[in-house]
């Protein structure tokens, strides 16, 4: 059995008016991200991370920016595309781990929820989803507050036998 991990990673600025979606759960706040799409920069570094292990590309190439579509679009319907589009090169998710960059605000109340809906989005157990939030200690635009980033890595395993990246 075929098994592949890849590396996502996405950062978004804070802005007013918006609302605060992380793992496609909202975290109140008196900010939310900026972003062409509804900016949950922690299921845009799933998304990188699925994409990267299935050697697809990535997010950006995918669901580009300058699309008027995907203005304002939920991260979660990205996600489903995403997953679609490697399943449909043969793959299947085994594993996620997800790690959210924030000094504020304070994520751990809200890590089982993200945790929870993450798996559900996946179709996975939710022993095979892991979520952290983790700070910079003061450093960088994280660390002033400006902002918020995400790491992921995702372990995939081909279910079909039967695809060749090697034919034509």
């Amino acid at each position: 059995m075929e098994m592949r991990v890849g590396l996502g990673y996405d950062a978004h600025p804070f802005v007013k008016g918006r609302p605060l979606i992380l793992c496609g759960v909202h975290v109140p706040y008196e900010m939310g991200l900026d972003g062409h799409s509804d900016a949950d920069v922690a299921l845009h570094a799933v998304c990188d991370a699925l994409l990267g292990a299935a050697s697809l590309g990535d997010i950006g190439e995918l669901f580009p920016s300058d699309e008027p579509q995907y203005a304002g679009i939920s991260s979660t319907a990205l996600l489903e595309r995403t997953l679609n589009h490697i399943r449909g090169a043969g793959y299947e998710p085994v594993q996620v781990d997800v790690i959210i960059v924030a000094s504020e605000p304070k994520l751990s109340p809200y890590k089982g929820a993200m945790r929870e809906h993450l798996a559900s989005l996946l179709g996975l157990p939710i022993t095979s989803v892991s979520v952290k939030a983790k700070t910079t200690n003061g450093l960088g635009f994280v660390g002033k507050g400006e902002g918020i980033e995400a790491y992921a890595v995702a372990l995939l395993r081909r279910y079909d036998d039967s695809f060749n990246e090697n034919s034509t």
